[in-house]
């Protein structure tokens, strides 16, 4: 697993809370191995991680501005276009 291109403190990247952290990765199921390879991952607070109706992974229109959040960083970071990410990961969210 890659470092976070995402953040480099280690608090919740929605509400900046310290403790409860759980390491959320972006794009996960099938291109989770590409997500950690690539530095898409954060760390999340338990409420904000895994608790209805607001956590990533019960609210699909934060999960998905998050990763756009995560594309930006992505093609910022790697140099690369909105349709690498797309031929990479399958999915173009912004």
């Amino acid at each position: 697993m890659a470092k976070s291109i995402m953040q480099t403190e280690r608090k919740c990247y929605i509400c900046g809370r310290r403790t409860e952290l759980e390491l959320h990765h972006i794009c996960g199921a099938a291109n989770r191995k590409r997500s950690d390879k690539d530095g898409l991952m954060v760390w999340l607070c338990h409420n904000c991680h895994n608790e209805p109706p607001n956590g990533v992974h019960h609210n699909a229109a934060i999960n998905d501005q998050l990763k756009a959040v995560a594309q930006r960083r992505w093609m910022e970071h790697y140099g690369k276009t909105a349709d690498d990410f797309l031929k990479r990961y399958g999915k173009n969210y912004i």
